[in-house]
């Protein structure tokens, strides 16, 4: 892993359920307690989802809670938050979304140096054999590495 990078929260479910045919790193629009809960590592992104609109990419559905020592100054932790993006890649994003079966899915949050970034992912839906087969594949390589460890003693 590359120096000052610390991932807050990974979303395991989106490898999952989808192929993830192309990763992009973000920035995020935060206010001030919420970049403090953040470091704290109080962020969800298990339920979220992206949008684009109006040439503007928007993550919905991202949980960060509420800054303890925040008081008035605090956010609705659910609230619409904007992505940072160059406007030729928001583009080339929304022309592949046209494509049918792709969408776009939140990967990671992280820190990288002092700035709070999302990965994020243009990816195809899986079909239930395909899960199966990746559940078969992480099983299978499981047991592999248990035979390995067992001939190592």
């Amino acid at each position: 892993m590359a120096e000052g990078i610390k991932i807050i929260a990974n979303n395991k479910k989106a490898y999952f359920d989808y192929f993830i045919l192309e990763n992009y790193e973000t920035g995020i629009e935060l206010f001030g307690t919420e970049v403090k809960s953040v470091r704290m590592g109080h962020v969800s992104i298990k339920e979220s989802w992206i949008r684009i609109e109006r040439g503007e990419v928007f993550i919905m559905g991202m949980h960060i809670n509420p800054y303890e020592k925040g008081n008035i100054f605090n956010k609705d932790p659910l609230r619409v938050r904007k992505l940072l993006m160059h406007k030729k890649e928001i583009l080339k994003l929304d022309s592949k979304l046209n494509e049918k079966g792709l969408t776009i899915v939140p990967l990671k949050v992280y820190l990288k140096g002092s700035l709070v970034k999302v990965e994020i992912g243009l990816a195809r839906g899986k079909k239930n054999y395909d899960k199966r087969e990746t559940l078969a594949k992480k099983t299978q390589q499981r047991e592999i590495e248990k035979a390995m460890k067992r001939s190592m003693r």
